[in-house]
């Protein structure tokens, strides 16, 4: 059905419809506390090889393709940041993340190579194939919008939509129900300082550049990978003990 509806309004909010739909039942249990501290260890260290620990990387991937010099200079810019923090905290983004885990106490050496959960595996070669074999417009949707964005990308290029909450920092999870220092949360700063700036580049980018003919392949990427996101949700809940909806 989408694939005679090129107009530019039109791939923008089939774009937004897929980021709405990114949410996941089990993730209240994350924000509340109600996973075991004990298995919490299991997310982060999916969320860390699925993607956080290279996002550099598929970055690089999407700006190594794309024949466009304005859009290679902001993905540049993106990239800089993911790779040096030099635009916020001064260090690596996946090194800050690692602040998260070694406040809270865990085993670093599990982060130095994660055993990925199966569904997670097939999550992380849905993001390779996305960002090496369809093109820069796939590669730079599913990074910049999908893997960075979250449900509430409307407001960031809408008037007047919710934006994303930004609650002080006390407040967020890993310190209010689970003990994380406020010190290291430096990761949060870095995307409160840059975040808004890389939201409104995604979008100026994919809108922008992104030819007519190839915006429903891009669309079908970015379902896809919402699918396999879901599913790598549901087997990162059902690892740490989160009962499904249905079985409560």
């Amino acid at each position: 059905m989408y694939a005679d509806a090129v107009d530019r309004e039109s791939f923008k909010q089939a774009l937004l419809a897929v980021m709405e739909r990114k949410r996941h039942w089990a993730w209240p249990s994350f924000t509340f506390g109600k996973v075991a501290k004990a298995l919490l260890h299991i997310h982060l260290e999916n969320e860390y090889g699925v993607y956080i620990r290279d996002f550099a990387r598929l970055l690089g991937r999407a700006f190594v393709q794309c024949p466009i010099p304005a859009v290679r200079a902001e993905l540049a810019e993106n990239l800089f940041e993911e790779e040096t923090g030099k635009l916020s905290q001064g260090r690596p983004h996946a090194e800050l993340f690692l602040a998260y885990p070694r406040g809270l106490g865990m085993d670093l050496s599990r982060f130095g190579s994660v055993d990925l959960l199966p569904a997670a595996s097939r999550y992380r070669a849905e993001i390779d194939a996305a960002t090496t074999d369809r093109g820069w417009d796939v590669a730079t949707a599913v990074t910049t919008i999908f893997l960075e964005g979250t449900e509430y990308e409307r407001g960031e290029i809408e008037d007047g939509a919710p934006r994303r909450p930004a609650p002080p920092l006390s407040e967020h999870p890993l310190v209010k129900h689970y003990g994380l220092p406020l010190e290291d949360l430096e990761l949060v700063r870095a995307h409160r300082m840059v975040e808004g700036g890389h939201r409104q580049s995604a979008w100026r980018i994919v809108l922008d550049y992104v030819e007519a003919d190839r915006r429903a392949t891009v669309v079908a990427a970015m379902e896809r990978t919402l699918l396999m996101w879901s599913a790598y949700r549901d087997a990162v809940a059902d690892a740490c003990g989160v009962p499904r909806p249905d079985a409560a």
